[in-house]
């Protein structure tokens, strides 16, 4: 982004790079989930998927690495009809973003106890 674009994107936040980070790292979070909960996938494609959602967050604004691994079951596609649908309880992943100096690492993984596919802030340095 040019220094004239990031400016006038810095103007239109009222908050500073710490809470704006966490802000940035919230949205890639939601992004991994709302956009690729329902893709249809099996085994054999499982790597590219995590791929695939790694390398469309990572052009996202702010991010310095992305990560994601599919946690599934056998995923044997035993015909044309048998597939899996990603769900949120399947995802692990982890985003980093850096905004002005801070960096934030969060965290999208699901949680036993809660029930939940939480997302997280892991780490803000």
């Amino acid at each position: 982004m040019s220094s004239d674009r990031e400016r006038l994107a810095d103007s239109r936040f009222a908050c500073g790079s710490r809470e704006r980070a966490c802000f940035e790292a919230g949205i890639k979070m939601g992004t991994i989930y709302h956009q690729f909960v329902g893709t249809p996938f099996c085994e054999r494609n499982v790597a590219e998927l995590e791929a695939a959602i790694a390398d469309c967050i990572k052009v996202q604004p702010y991010v310095r690495d992305a990560r994601v691994s599919i946690r599934h079951g056998d995923g044997n596609k035993e015909d044309q009809y048998s597939y899996s649908s990603l769900t949120g309880d399947m995802i692990d992943a982890t985003v980093v973003v850096e905004v002005g100096g801070t960096a934030v690492r969060a965290v999208m993984r699901y949680d036993d106890e809660l029930g939940y596919p939480l997302m997280y802030i892991e780490d803000i340095q």
